[in-house]
């Protein structure tokens, strides 16, 4: 692996993007989840970025019973994201369907769509719980490399000059 690949993947490790996908439940474990992002818990001061697209997010905090409609949100989410990746369950309905697994409409816990590296159960789970999990995916991050080829593009600056000098809208004409 490269340089710029070390790079990048050491930089991912070292500050990852979050990003929470509620699939439906009391939001108990979604307030549980703000509340790391409190000057209680303060997790951005280590880095841990909570963001809204996940063609940015490293690792992806589902909470809630997965259900037949949400399943195709979930699993979209999750292809977007950009490998390596982790997936974090919270909470009891996260891991298992919790109270409403025997209902009609619930597919289960969040494993059933979608890999599971952490689990982190409660009803709600506490906000050490949930920074313990991301600390835990992270251990898993490093041990992941990317499966493409995500070495930044290093433009040729030969090939550029060349295109630059000879594009016909750049002669000059008196």
């Amino acid at each position: 692996m490269g340089f710029f690949q070390d790079l990048l993947h050491t930089s991912r490790v070292k500050s990852p993007w979050l990003i929470h996908f509620d699939c439906g439940s009391c939001n108990g474990c979604d307030i549980e989840v703000l509340a790391c992002l409190t000057p209680v818990y303060d997790v951005e001061r280590f880095g841990i970025l909570n963001i809204g697209n996940p063609k940015h997010a490293d690792i992806l905090v589902v909470s809630g019973t997965v259900n037949p409609r949400n399943a195709k949100a979930l699993k979209n989410i999750y292809d977007q994201m950009p490998d390596p990746k982790a997936v974090i369950a919270i909470g009891a309905c996260g891991t298992s369907g919790g109270v409403f697994r025997e209902a009609y409409n619930v597919v289960g816990g969040v494993d059933k769509v979608i890999p599971v590296d952490v689990y982190v159960p409660g009803c709600p789970s506490k906000p050490e719980a949930i920074i313990d999990g991301v600390v835990l995916a992270l251990e898993k991050l490093k041990k992941r490399r990317p499966e493409k080829d995500t070495e930044p593009l290093v433009a040729d600056l030969k090939k550029a000059r060349e295109f630059y000098e000879n594009r016909e809208d750049r002669q000059v004409t008196r």
